[in-house]
């Protein structure tokens, strides 16, 4: 067989290749939905972060997003990163809006089904350690039992951490219905630990500047004591 028609093989067994699997010569077609977890970078030193004193919350950046001028749009998107290897989430990236909102009427499901990495079944005084908290939360987003939305957090953490932020952008859409907020969460697990140690959420308007913040959350719970690599816990002495 002569080079040129061993070459012209070569090139169609690729091309049939392509058309089956949908990839051709590296434009490879993405789920617009999902992020690339080998692609995110954590827009902040964990090392800067003190240790938890006692505020549920710190400022990071002078509470300046690390955003671009160029990721502000007027386009409602969402974006959610797939599990790694140990079945943790990653980042989730949104730009927020009525159109990313639950609808009127909108029946939420259930969420019991879902078990984030690290998650336990634990009470302390008749109430649980643990909630499965939404990294971008239902009101904002209408994603409820989505595995790549969910994380093992402390009722603390999602009540007194969490909560206050997502109002305060909740508020503002909803006094605002043609305006939007670039919204990122990223869930910060030290090494191969289950349990993120807790959050940043970074917030901007789009259109003007009201919604501005760049905060770290901490993910305790007063007066229990959290194994990270596994959810375990017990009472402090």
């Amino acid at each position: 067989m002569s080079k040129r028609k061993t070459k012209k093989l070569i090139t169609s067994i690729i091309f049939l290749i392509a058309i089956i699997t949908g990839v051709y010569f590296g434009n490879i077609e993405l789920d617009e939905n999902v992020l690339d977890n080998a692609t995110q970078e954590v827009s902040y030193n964990l090392g800067e972060i003190p240790e938890y004193n006692g505020e549920i919350y710190v400022t990071i950046n002078n509470n300046i997003p690390n955003f671009e001028q160029s990721d502000l749009t007027n386009e409602c998107f969402e974006k959610y990163s797939k599990l790694d290897k140990l079945g943790r989430c990653g980042v989730a990236y949104a730009n927020l809006g009525k159109d990313t909102m639950p609808k009127e009427g909108e029946k939420r499901t259930s969420i019991s089904h879902i078990y984030p990495s690290g998650w336990q079944s634990v009470e302390y005084n008749g109430k649980s350690l643990y909630n499965r908290c939404h990294l971008i939360a239902y009101s904002l987003s209408a994603e409820n039992a989505n595995k790549q939305n969910l994380i093992t957090g402390t009722n603390y953490f999602n009540t007194s951490g969490m909560l206050p932020f997502e109002t305060k952008v909740l508020n503002y859409l909803k006094e605002n219905e043609d305006n939007h907020v670039l919204y990122r969460v990223t869930p910060i697990f030290e090494g191969n630990n289950l349990v993120a140690s807790g959050v940043q959420i970074e917030a901007q308007s789009v259109e003007n500047n009201e919604i501005c913040f760049n905060v770290y959350i901490y993910n305790v719970q007063p007066n229990i004591e959290i194994d990270y690599s596994n959810g375990y816990s017990k009472l402090k002495q």
